[in-house]
């Protein structure tokens, strides 16, 4: 009997694995320069139902981003004088359910980014010149609320919180003094945001193995800082899980599939580059957590399945056109409940 409730666990597994990787066409995902908030929504966000009052994480988010994107096309590497932008974002957070209905939790990034670029020749080297900058550097702090006393169940929550300019938004320096970095490639915007949220999780009958959630969140500056103002961004997702339950030292397994949106404003102020900012993405997510007791595994690969970036009309308006996608985002994070 438990061998055959095992074989259909995992029958299960592998039909989810297989859909996520049909699905999984030739894309690129956008330019993180221009906003991570995807990295906070999705399986792995949630507040977890382990019945602990407060967790702990560290995430790695990861992205190469190495193609020019124009609209809905891929466009010549010519074009944009940005070659390459490889960044791990280190992220530490915590959350602690204070009430039976409210939860606190705050989290801040540090980014390991690499930029290959095209020199003006005024800063670093000769005009024309490719080199590639390097800059480590905390960023923005996020301090959040989450209410989730909308559902007796308490399947169902609002989200609240603020983005403090806390990171990096000068970056490092040429020999010749200047910035390395634009604005919208630095670890810190500069800018204070707010952000609001809400989320529903559910089952799919009460024995079922099968889940699911829906998540948003949008966010908006309402202080800037010398010049520089991020569009506003709206990131949601929708998923599906299905709980193998425990097998061998883990206490859960669940792989599960997710669709990712994402939508950004134009960025505005005078060190905005207003034409080449701002896009929409959809992504598919496939992922899968592991639980052993206290500590949560969770990993997930998002892939572009549409995008869209603005873009200038013509490298001539201001000597450069696109926005520099990479072919899929990674994330892995560890969490302990207490």
């Amino acid at each position: 009997m438990k061998t055959t409730l095992l074989a259909g666990h995992l029958a299960a597994a592998v039909s989810l694995s297989t859909l996520a990787l049909m699905a999984l066409t030739p894309a690129n995902a956008l330019a993180c320069a221009c906003g991570c908030g995807v990295f906070d929504v999705g399986d792995g966000t949630l507040m977890s139902d382990s019945g602990s009052p407060g967790s702990v994480w560290f995430r790695d988010s990861y992205m190469d981003q190495t193609d020019n994107w124009e609209g809905d096309h891929r466009a010549t590497a010519a074009d944009n004088g940005d070659k390459e932008i490889k960044t791990s974002f280190f992220t530490v957070g915590g959350q602690y359910m204070i009430t039976p209905k409210w939860t606190v939790m705050a989290e801040l990034p540090v980014y390991d980014r690499a930029l290959t670029t095209t020199d003006d020749g005024s800063v670093f080297a000769a005009a024309g010149s490719v080199y590639t900058g390097h800059d480590t550097a905390q960023g923005d702090l996020e301090l959040m609320a989450t209410y989730s006393g909308l559902s007796p169940d308490m399947t169902t929550g609002l989200t609240f919180g603020v983005k403090l300019p806390t990171g990096d938004f000068a970056g490092p320096k040429g020999p010749l003094g200047g910035t390395e970095f634009d604005r919208d490639s630095l670890p810190g915007t500069g800018s204070t945001d707010l952000i609001v949220g809400a989320y529903h999780a559910g089952e799919f009958g009460p024995t079922s193995h099968w889940s699911y959630f829906v998540q948003t969140r949008y966010q908006f500056a309402v202080a800037e800082r010398d010049s520089y103002r991020p569009g506003n961004e709206s990131d949601t997702a929708i998923g599906v899980t299905y709980d193998l339950g425990a097998h061998g030292p883990a206490t859960r397994i669940a792989p599960m599939l997710q669709l990712l949106n994402s939508y950004r404003d134009h960025d505005s102020g005078g060190e905005a580059d207003y034409l080449n900012s701002g896009y929409e993405r959809v992504l598919l997510a496939p992922g899968v957590e592991i639980q052993f007791n206290h500590i949560r595994i969770y990993a997930d690969v998002a892939v572009p399945i549409y995008q869209h970036t603005n873009a200038a009309a013509n490298p001539s308006i201001e000597g450069t056109a696109g926005q520099l996608t990479a072919p899929a985002l990674f994330k892995l994070q560890t969490a302990y409940d207490f």
